[in-house]
């Protein structure tokens, strides 16, 4: 994959940044390396470029969490997401590269807003602190989640928040809330595989470029399962709020320009 040297500086931080954030710091820099990468290469090649990562970073994510995930919750999400997959490939086919580039960084940007609600509801309910109170799974809600879910990952990897969002109200723990995720995107990441063959996004350069990334996976896996500990999630999550939401005015300007 044709980079300059900054492009490929970015990319060894997104892709550690994701290991490290997936396993250890809640999520706060999902969706933020297709943004980024793409103010180098085009989100087509961005995507297609993180595919393989995100997959063996999933992996790593089943081992931890086996067993805990909530099934009826899946149940519900996979199929929707499969559908908004399909339609998120037909976008992705028939959109020109600016339109794209677009509509990242309008998903790089409503990701950013969505974090900073999500952000003041858990001060929010801190402040007000009661047992969480298990829901039934609503279909609609679930489905529309999935589906929206579905397509965002899709264009750039960058599903969680509509996940986030159905998963938050149903009052898991954490346990099961965090291994669902991981369960549901495992899933969603490889089903996407034949949906990006068939838009001809795997070119030969972008495949050997993620594997000469492979080895940040386990090094940012490992730095997440130790670092949680002992860095404020808050300062993480101002970090990724900042980056992503300026990727995503990046990408905007330049889609327009």
């Amino acid at each position: 994959m044709d980079m300059e040297v900054a492009g490929w500086l970015v990319a060894a931080i997104a892709v550690y940044l994701t290991g490290l954030s997936k396993a250890g710091l809640g999520g706060v820099f999902g969706g933020l390396a297709v943004p980024l990468i793409a103010m180098f290469v085009s989100p087509r090649d961005a995507a297609a470029f993180m595919l393989p990562i995100l997959i063996a970073i999933d992996l790593f994510g089943l081992r931890a969490w086996k067993g805990q995930a909530s099934l009826v919750d899946l149940k519900h999400l996979l199929p929707a997401a499969a559908l908004g997959i399909g339609l998120g490939t037909l976008i992705f086919g028939v959109l020109s590269e600016n339109a794209v580039k677009a509509f990242v960084g309008l998903i790089a940007v409503t990701f950013a807003l969505h974090r900073l609600v999500i952000r003041i509801q858990r001060h929010f309910q801190a402040t007000h602190a009661q047992a969480p109170i298990v829901q039934p799974p609503r279909s609609l809600w679930a489905w529309l989640s999935g589906g929206v879910s579905g397509i965002t990952s899709t264009l750039a990897h960058a599903g969680s928040p509509p996940i986030q969002a159905y998963l938050i109200t149903r009052g898991l723990t954490k346990e099961t809330y965090v291994a669902t995720t991981v369960y549901y995107f495992t899933a969603v990441n490889l089903f996407k595989v034949p949906f990006y063959f068939s838009l001809g996004l795997f070119q030969w350069d972008i495949f050997v470029s993620s594997l000469y990334m492979l080895p940040l996976v386990p090094i940012g896996v490992w730095s997440g399962m130790r670092l949680m500990k002992m860095i404020p999630e808050a300062l993480f999550f101002s970090l990724a709020t900042l980056l992503l939401g300026l990727s995503g005015v990046k990408l905007l300007v330049d889609a327009w320009m």
